[in-house]
C-alpha cells in the first residue's frame, strides 16, 4: 500500500514527507527494526511543524513514530523530546490520538529511565484524561496495567 501511495503521488509533499515516513516507520518498528524507522523519518523533519492544522493531515505522526523508534532503541531522552514536541503543539495534533498517546509514551520513557515519581505522575495524567473512555480500549487497559505494576513494584521502575 505504501509503495502504491508513493507511486501515485510522487510530487505530493504531504504524502512524501508525512504519510509515507509515518507508514514506513511503523512498519519498521513492528518488524523490530527501529534504526530503519528512524531513517525513514529523516525526510519528515523539515516539514513536521509547518503543516496547516487540519484533522485529515495526520500532523505530527512522523514525530510520534520517531519517538517510538527512540524508545525501541532505549534512547529515552530523545524519545521524550519527540513526544514533548507533540504536547508543545496542541494546535497541530488537534484531536488526533497521538496527543494523548504522546503522554503515555512519556510515562513509559520515565519508567524505563527509572524515574518512578515522574512516571507515576505522567501515568496519572493519562488515566485522568481517559477516565471517561471506554474501559475496554486495549491501550487504556495496557496503560492501567503498566501503572498498577509501577505502583506495586516500585523497584521495577528504579529510584
Amino acid at each position: 500500500m505504501a509503495d502504491d501511495l508513493a507511486k501515485r503521488y510522487p510530487q505530493n509533499t504531504l504524502v512524501q514527507s508525512n504519510y509515507l515516513p509515518a507508514i514506513l516507520g511503523q512498519i519498521s518498528i513492528h518488524a523490530q527494526n527501529p534504526a530503519d524507522a528512524l531513517d525513514s523519518q529523516k525526510q519528515a523533519r523539515p516539514y513536521e511543524l509547518g503543516q496547516p492544522a487540519q484533522a485529515i493531515l495526520l500532523n505530527l505522526y512522523p514525530v510520534f513514530v520517531r519517538g517510538q523508534a527512540y524508545l525501541a532503541t532505549h534512547d529515552n531522552q530523545k524519545a521524550m523530546a519527540e513526544f514533548q514536541k507533540i504536547l508543545e503543539h496542541p494546535g497541530m495534533s488537534l484531536n488526533e490520538p497521538i496527543a494523548v498517546l504522546a503522554r503515555l509514551e512519556i510515562a513509559r520513557a520515565y519508567a524505563a529511565n527509572g524515574q518512578r515519581e515522574r512516571a507515576r505522575s505522567a501515568y496519572q495524567d493519562v488515566l485522568t484524561l481517559w477516565e471517561t473512555a471506554d474501559p475496554d480500549i486495549p491501550v487504556l487497559k495496557q496503560a492501567r496495567a503498566e501503572y498498577a505494576k509501577l505502583e506495586s513494584h516500585p523497584e521495577a521502575a528504579g529510584n
